[in-house]
């Protein structure tokens, strides 16, 4: 009787290649939108497409390395709705991505948005 040897198994793939950090601050939108608004508003708002539309993670791209992905509340909780800002650079990169696009979105939306990070 064999033995699966899961080392071996994976040995044979070749090796893989390290996948980047992503650093994340989010900011909370305390309004009612739908997932699917607030990606088009936030697209909008900094002037940048969609993409990965129609998949599990679509998102907004913002500066080099960081962008948007927007949680939905779970099983018909009321907002908040959650804006996840990611970033390969830095931590402070997504905070300071995000504390720009909340600036941006209450100046273009109204919105009432806040940080979920402190300052």
């Amino acid at each position: 009787m064999s033995r699966f040897d899961a080392s071996r198994f994976l040995s044979r793939l070749g090796p893989r290649s390290p996948q980047p950090v992503e650093y994340c601050a989010t900011i909370v939108v305390r309004s009612a939108v739908t997932k699917l608004d607030a990606l088009a508003i936030v697209a909008l708002a900094v002037d940048r497409p969609v993409e990965n539309q129609r998949t599990m993670r679509p998102q907004v791209p913002l500066a080099e390395g960081a962008w948007v992905e927007i949680e939905i509340p779970k099983f018909g909780e009321p907002p908040p709705l959650a804006i996840d800002v990611y970033s390969t650079v830095s931590d402070d990169h997504a905070r300071l991505q995000a504390l720009t696009l909340l600036a941006t979105l209450e100046e273009y939306t109204g919105w009432s948005i806040r940080p979920d990070f402190t300052l």
